[in-house]
């Protein structure tokens, strides 16, 4: 008898991950990708003088990040993992301040507050460090939450301009403490990447599977997925613009939205949950420089400062230049509502807006000093975590048997990143292997 067929949508680290352990067990996988690259947010470019890729999306990994670096483990390249030390500062009362380890938040909070307050500060983050309780936390928002037990000033110096960057005002009043919580307990100072960059990751794990006989396809946006229970083929048929391949399965890894839009024979109950759940898009700006602008790696930024953007990340301050032809490379980042102007400005309109703003972190720096740009964007990069969102989070088993979503909407409370990814895609695999072997 052949072996069962599972169709994967999507290339990013959830679809590798869920396609490593399907191969391996014995399955015939096939990946269908829009991009020309494996990665989806995860990936990476190069330029031509260029060692090692760049991520589109800054990323990096947590020396927590236990399911991502377990894969690597497995596949022998933990030698390629670096850690470096980085430096993180933010912006309050006109200047930068480190603001990126327990010592640096205590004294901080020393300079800037009164002691009633570091006291209260170095509880609460030792309190969310400590438990393991987030349910009680979904019920709360973070700014609820955070403003009655660090006090007014320090949530307003410190968390609100976090929460207001990632989530907009909009939502200030909506983000539920467990999201909070969940960045607060999982996170190291060290940040880890790849040798080479997350692309070399991507593409030698797209190699292995390969090997394994997964079929890669690469530039083939799905249209449609069509469940046909009596037909002799298989009971699932992934449509793309010049074909339709016939599966025993299919496992999603795309937005909640693209998700509904191409399952239409999905319960109208389901397809609601798919469409409530809301996100920020992201919108990078990559900037070449020829000389370095600051000294730190990321740059914390509260909207009400007037900077143009969420956060200005100094690649090149984590990992050396020389691996970027002696580029420096700062990221111009922000999270936007998906119909903010920035979607639809052109790279040479948002250079105009960014540009004056990197005089405030060096006074030195001239327009002349840029070497080459790029914009990244995408509607789909945060979601939105409200008041008792695990009750909203739809279901990795779809109502249709042998239809399966897995998303970054769905790794909650965890926030959304490659390690969750890895965890996600080795969860559906783990249902889709067990409801083949049980039926």
């Amino acid at each position: 008898m052949p072996p069962k067929h599972i169709a994967i949508i999507g290339a990013g680290v959830a679809g590798l991950a869920a396609a490593y352990d399907l191969s391996k067990n014995g399955y015939r996988v096939t990946i269908f990708e829009a991009a020309p690259q494996v990665g989806w947010l995860a990936a990476g470019f190069k330029a031509p003088h260029w060692d090692w890729t760049l991520e589109k999306y800054y990323h990096h990994w947590f020396q927590s990040d236990k399911h991502i670096l377990g894969l690597i483990a497995e596949l022998g390249w933990s030698d390629r993992v670096r850690f470096p030390r980085p430096y993180t500062v933010v912006y309050q009362n006109g200047r930068f301040q480190p603001l990126d380890s327990i010592p640096e938040a205590i004294k901080f909070t020393l300079r800037n507050f009164p002691l009633l307050d570091t006291i209260r500060f170095g509880a609460v983050g030792l309190y969310l460090r400590l438990t393991p309780w987030w349910r009680p936390l979904e019920q709360v928002t973070a700014d609820a939450w955070m403003r009655k037990w660090v006090g007014e000033r320090v949530y307003n110096a410190l968390w609100r301009p976090l929460l207001v960057g990632k989530f907009g005002e909009e939502y200030l009043d909506r983000v539920n403490m467990a999201w909070l919580w969940a960045r607060l307990k999982s996170r190291t100072t060290r940040l880890g990447t790849f040798e080479g960059g997350f692309q070399a990751f991507l593409d030698a794990l797209a190699r292995i599977l390969q090997q394994q006989n997964v079929e890669i396809r690469l530039g083939t946006p799905v249209t449609a997925v069509r469940h046909r229970p009596d037909s002799q083929a298989g009971p699932w048929f992934i449509h793309t613009a010049t074909d339709a391949l016939a599966c025993d399965a299919v496992i999603s890894t795309s937005s909640p939205a693209a998700m509904a839009s191409l399952a239409p024979q999905l319960p109208a109950s389901y397809s609601r949950q798919l469409q409530s759940l809301q996100s920020m898009g992201a919108v990078v700006l990559v900037l070449s420089l020829k000389q370095r602008l600051t000294s730190y790696y990321w740059h914390n930024l509260p909207k009400e400062a007037g900077f143009p953007f969420l956060a200005l990340v100094e690649h090149t301050n984590y990992i050396g230049p020389q691996h970027y032809g002696g580029d420096h490379i700062v990221y111009c980042g922000d999270y936007l509502p998906p119909d903010h102007e920035y979607f639809e400005l052109n790279k040479e309109q948002l250079l105009q807006r960014f540009l004056p703003a990197l005089k405030r972190f060096n006074p030195d720096f001239d327009p002349s000093w840029l070497k080459q740009s790029w914009l990244w964007r995408t509607r789909y990069a945060q979601p939105i975590p409200q008041l008792n969102h695990s009750r909203n989070i739809p279901a990795i088993r779809t109502p249709l048997p042998g239809l399966y979503f897995a998303s970054m909407s769905q790794v909650y409370p965890w926030d959304r990143g490659t390690n969750y990814a890895v965890a996600m895609g080795r969860d559906v695999a783990a249902m889709a292997h067990a409801d083949f072997v049980t039926n």
